[in-house]
């Protein structure tokens, strides 16, 4: 099977603190060849740094301000995040960015704010968004319409929308984050996979969340991404090797991979 890239790994939380080396090895050995770590907020930059540099051509850096972090001091951490984009060359992407009305609305204008500068500082910095839109794809869709550019380009990262939003993202020309989910029993990815281009997916596992099966419920890790790739084969009834193929080609792409691999 051709190598894999997992486009979104929060590998630097709490969670792997005890086994990150084993989890970096596991997932080299399941064809795992690059992880792509988010930033959250100011929190989390020392430790996603700190991983990065220890394992430099496996995991790439991110900066962005995640939405569920968007409090009252939203415009310091926009400066954590500016400054840091300006000195970090080896950033990959804007990320993870967005809005998220699933678990406090307090803040939505803000988080409305926080998006706007930072698709503004994706155009300014030439660098792919990745997207966060839990409960909120309307106002997403909206936002990012209203201040599209044709060289805007990224992820619309755990994509949970439906056909028609899936059109629109990839119309735009974003790309949808297929994880654990797309294994779940209820859920309705695998109808949407199957009505758009497998062009149009990059692999993700957003771990240590949304495990697929058969390990949903337990820690998410790299190591399972080849889980995520089977499911796209079976809905899109092509070899595996012809998934792992396409989705590195599309993720490299739209990362900027390519010098790198």
């Amino acid at each position: 099977m051709n190598y894999l890239i997992d486009t979104h790994a929060h590998l630097y939380l709490e969670n792997f603190k005890e086994d990150i080396d084993s989890v970096v090895a596991n997932a080299k050995q399941a064809g795992v060849k690059a992880c792509l770590l988010p930033h959250i907020d100011s929190t989390s930059t020392q430790d996603l740094f700190e991983l990065c540099n220890a394992n430099p051509g496996f995991c790439f850096p991110m900066m962005g301000l995640h939405p569920t972090s968007v409090k009252k001091n939203y415009l310091q951490e926009l400066q954590h995040v500016e400054n840091l984009l300006s000195i970090h060359p080896e950033i990959i992407a804007i990320g993870e960015v967005g809005i998220d009305l699933y678990w406090d609305k307090t803040f939505q204008k803000e988080q409305e704010i926080v998006f706007i500068r930072q698709i503004n500082l994706a155009k300014q910095y030439k660098l792919p968004l990745v997207i966060h839109m839990r409960d909120s794809m309307p106002v997403t869709l909206r936002l990012l319409e209203e201040n599209w550019s044709k060289e805007l380009t990224g992820v619309f990262h755990c994509f949970s929308g439906n056909t028609d939003d899936a059109k629109k993202v990839t119309g735009l020309g974003f790309k949808l984050g297929i994880g654990g989910v797309a294994t779940f029993s209820k859920s309705n990815l695998p109808e949407i996979i199957q009505n758009v281009e497998l062009s149009d997916l990059v692999l993700e596992t957003d771990c240590p969340f949304l495990a697929p099966v058969p390990f949903r419920g337990k820690r998410n890790e790299p190591a399972f991404l080849p889980f995520i790739a089977e499911k796209i084969a079976q809905l899109k009834n092509i070899p595996i090797e012809e998934v792992a193929r396409q989705t590195t080609e599309t993720a490299k792409n739209t990362f900027r991979l390519g010098t790198v691999f």
